[in-house]
């Protein structure tokens, strides 16, 4: 499938790849055979100045995310979980099974593999009601890779008893991949799959729809 194509539609479709949870790791899954997705600038739509690939797809044990992002600088000094990563370079993934808008996952990553996961309660329109951070993802594992110089890969595995549902053809989430991104002169710049718009990633009216197939 053309990869505008399905970024003009808001629908991502997540392939399944058939693999043994026991030989899992970054090298076991060929990424290049998966659809690519381009992150733009979230209010304008915009090309980003660093760009950020994403692809996704799924096994019967785990959804599996990978971010490829150009990043010629780097600002990250959290250290501990659940800490405000956000405020600094990150990568994001927002997960509503529902896809009424009012209650989703928030998962982020650091450049130095550091995570944020959070459940978060929403109104369904423009503003967070609750961020419970005591909630986090069973059994998430995640790498980090500077590949070159000013290539950072963000490796996600997700395992699928996290979620209400089993993994399977035809289960739909709505979603909405994310980065932040801040350059040396400490100007930053907000990514998204689906532009919300806005300076503000928590707009899950904006989310895409992410389909396994």
């Amino acid at each position: 499938m053309d990869a505008a194509a399905f970024q003009e539609s808001g629908v991502y479709y997540c392939r399944q790849l058939h693999i043994d949870s026991a030989r899992l790791s970054a090298a076991s899954i060929d990424w290049e055979s998966y659809d690519a997705l381009d992150l733009v600038e979230t209010v304008t739509g915009a090309r980003p100045k660093e760009r950020t690939v994403v692809r996704a797809c799924w096994s019967s044990a785990y959804l599996h995310i990978r971010y490829e992002c150009s990043d010629s600088f780097t600002r990250s000094t959290f250290t501990r979980r659940d800490e405000p990563l956000y405020e600094q370079d990150v990568v994001e993934l927002f997960i509503d099974e529902t896809g009424d808008g009012r209650r989703y996952i928030e998962l982020e990553v650091s450049p130095h593999n550091v995570v944020f996961d959070a459940l978060i309660s929403h109104d369904g329109e423009s503003k967070v009601t609750g961020t419970d951070l005591t909630w986090q993802l069973d059994g998430l594992v995640s790498t980090v890779e500077l590949l070159e110089e000013s290539k950072r890969v963000y490796t996600i595995h997700i395992p699928a008893g996290n979620f209400k549902r089993k993994f399977e053809s035809g289960l739909s989430w709505r979603v909405n991949f994310y980065r932040i991104d801040e350059d040396r002169d400490g100007l930053r710049e907000y990514q998204a799959w689906q532009a919300t718009k806005a300076v503000n990633f928590h707009l899950p009216r904006q989310f895409g729809r992410l389909v396994f197939i």
